[in-house]
């Protein structure tokens, strides 16, 4: 039990704070609000224990082989990020009455898990932390992805839940503009510990 806590007092620290997954999920909350933010909510919950499953399971032995899969990985999860940068301090939620543009699917969200930099390191981060090679693998690995499931739903909640809060305030399309421009730098922003030597 005290494992447990453990572990989710780290899935609550690293999935509360700001973000990747975060900052776009509160502009989509800016943007589109609650209901179309939906799907990208979901993605995000259920797409980050998926991805600690996977890398527990099974691919961290393919990391350890082949190193420079997770160094492309990387380097097109920062360039990814960069063009969704780029998206968001470009975007409008409405323009001469017409919506110009749309809010991440599930799948979208759960697929950008695996090009997001900050998830990489909080997935490779809990299972170097929380597991011991002393026992099996397997049960500790399903036990941490659990814990992130439980602990991202509410972390992500929040974040959507202040976007939402703050297009309240955003009375008008040049407000909004200069918040996505905002979040567009904070995004860049939070790339740059992965960029880092």
């Amino acid at each position: 039990m005290e494992l447990i806590f453990a572990i989710a007092l780290f899935a609550f620290s690293s999935g509360i704070t700001p973000g990747p997954n975060n900052i776009m999920l509160m502009t989509s909350g800016v943007n589109f609000g609650v209901k179309r933010s939906i799907p990208h909510l979901m993605g995000i919950s259920l797409g980050f224990p998926t991805m600690i499953l996977a890398i527990g399971l099974g691919l961290s032995a393919l990391f350890q082989a082949y190193p420079i899969i997770h160094q492309i990985i990387k380097v097109v999860g920062i360039g990814y990020l960069l063009y969704l940068s780029w998206l968001i301090a470009n975007s409008s939620s409405k323009m001469e009455g017409k919506t110009v543009a749309k809010p991440f699917s599930f799948m979208q969200a759960a697929a950008f898990q695996w090009v997001n930099p900050k998830g990489w390191i909080m997935a490779v981060g809990a299972i170097a932390t929380f597991t011991s090679v002393q026992q099996d693998l397997t049960p500790q690995i399903i036990t941490i992805a659990m814990v992130f499931l439980c602990v991202a739903f509410p972390c992500a909640v929040v974040w959507l839940g202040f976007g939402v809060a703050l297009k309240r305030i955003l009375k008008n399309e040049r407000q909004q503009k200069i918040f996505n421009i905002t979040m567009a730098v904070l995004l860049v922003a939070s790339i740059i510990p992965m960029i880092a030597p």
